[in-house]
């Protein structure tokens, strides 16, 4: 008789902690990156009777008679399903679409978080607010080229967003060339603004002027240079160019097929390329600080030999123009955008685009593992595996989306379902105890 109370008991309990996990869920319907808990129940030992016996030659076998003494809660489960994304527009909330968690440190150690509410401190730190831990990823550094680049492979650290931060003046060293000479034009002009290493922009000035059939002359002037220091040279080993004028030669097709140098010193060759990339070095002086002589070179960009991805020459309007060239005035950092790989680009006032951060993520080989820390994060416990950090978008883990964040993955539907179903397991075995004691208390009543 006292099983039948106790496996009542061990009902009540267990399903009172399925209740504490449901109602926790509901809870948390509106936590940000807050995912669902699940209980699973489980048969407790038995009790046997009588054993099992095989079959003989004059019977059949005998099946073991046991008693249940109740059940047990075998696990409670965090099911890491994908949540609803919820647009913000705060460029500096993130949400992770797919696997991964978000990094966060406080001095050494490590939590893990798809709560990607963020904001940036004072200096600059990217960081969560509620509880000031800090968002691991990497800051770039320069390369040898001048660009600016991530090294995944090293160890994680801090994000820095320098507000306010300077990007210095850059001088034009490379101007692009583009679009089409008409076939039938005599002459066709066009400007375009080069700077120094001050910031300081100066007007070029590029005249083309047809010399006969596919036969053109180039003209390069810096009206703020000092005069007559203007020279345009052909890349080559033979002569320097000697003023500023070169020549382009087109074949039939309309494609720029050869550039070379109109003037050479006495005795010497001129220069020209009728293979690969076609250029042009354009230099010139210009007054600097104490009104000392500067000098500046820029190369001109003007197409390859025989295609059509720079000069052409077209019965069509003239429209030659220079497209880029790479120099620009100082700047300030105004603002930065997150992209799907967590790259955090900044924009600065003169235009200019700059590399700064990436954002990392973790993934484990069994999430479920991880041990909730509080405050929607995660640490690692002995069954998660270790922590496998990289890019996102890479190796199974998620894309991000700046702007938005993903929310509880609870459903209330399928949570009151539950709830129902609880209540009435709960009720069951309550009823169970109660009819226990009502045979007990017809035992006691025997003896009257």
């Amino acid at each position: 008789m006292m099983r039948s109370l106790y496996a009542g008991v061990s009902g009540l309990q267990n399903h009172q902690t399925r209740m504490d996990v449901l109602s926790n869920n509901i809870a948390n319907v509106n936590t940000t990156g807050f995912k669902k808990g699940r209980v699973t129940f489980q048969d407790m030992l038995s009790q046997t009777l009588t054993g099992a016996a095989r079959p003989r030659d004059d019977k059949g076998g005998v099946n073991p008679q046991q008693v249940g003494l109740g059940m047990m809660t075998a696990a409670i489960d965090t099911i890491h399903t994908q949540g609803a994304m919820q647009v913000t527009g705060v460029n500096t909330d993130l949400a992770i679409m797919g696997e991964g968690m978000f990094i966060l440190k406080r001095g050494d150690r490590s939590f893990y978080t798809r709560n990607g509410a963020f904001t940036i401190d004072k200096n600059g730190t990217l960081l969560n607010p509620a509880n000031g831990f800090k968002v691991q990823g990497w800051q770039s550094v320069t390369g040898p080229d001048g660009k600016q680049n991530i090294e995944t492979a090293a160890t994680p650290s801090d994000i820095r967003i320098p507000v306010g931060d300077k990007d210095p003046a850059r001088s034009t060293s490379n101007i692009q060339y583009h679009c089409n000479l008409r076939k039938t034009d005599e002459t066709h002009q066009t400007d375009i603004e080069v700077y120094d290493n001050t910031g300081i922009a100066r007007q070029m000035r590029a005249t083309m002027k047809r010399m006969g059939i596919n036969q053109w002359q180039m003209t390069v002037d810096v009206p703020q240079a000092t005069a007559g220091s203007v020279k345009v040279d052909v890349p080559g080993n033979n002569g320097a160019g000697q003023n500023n004028v070169f020549n382009l030669t087109f074949n039939d097709n309309g494609s720029l097929i050869s550039v070379a140098d109109a003037q050479v010193a006495a005795g010497q060759t001129a220069d020209t390329l009728n293979t690969g990339e076609l250029t042009a070095n354009v230099s010139f002086t210009y007054k600097g600080t104490g009104d000392a002589d500067v000098n500046q070179t820029v190369k001109l960009h003007l197409g390859t030999s025989g295609l059509f991805d720079g000069i052409t020459q077209f019965e069509s309007i003239s429209t030659t123009k220079a497209i880029e060239q790479d120099g620009y005035t100082m700047g300030e950092l105004e603002g930065f955008n997150i992209d799907d790989n967590g790259q955090v680009t900044g924009v600065y006032t003169n235009g200019n685009r700059k590399l700064l951060a990436q954002v990392a993520l973790a993934k484990f080989a069994n999430v479920g593992g991880l041990e909730k820390a509080g405050e929607s994060m995660y640490v690692e416990s002995n069954n998660s595996g270790r922590a496998n950090i990289g890019e996102a978008g890479v190796s199974g883990r998620g894309k991000m989306k700046a702007g938005t964040l993903e929310m509880s993955n609870v459903d209330l539907s399928e949570q009151f379902v539950d709830m129902i179903v609880t209540q009435r397991g709960f009720q069951a075995n309550s009823r169970g105890i109660t009819t226990s004691d009502q045979m007990l208390q017809e035992i006691l009543s025997l003896k009257r």
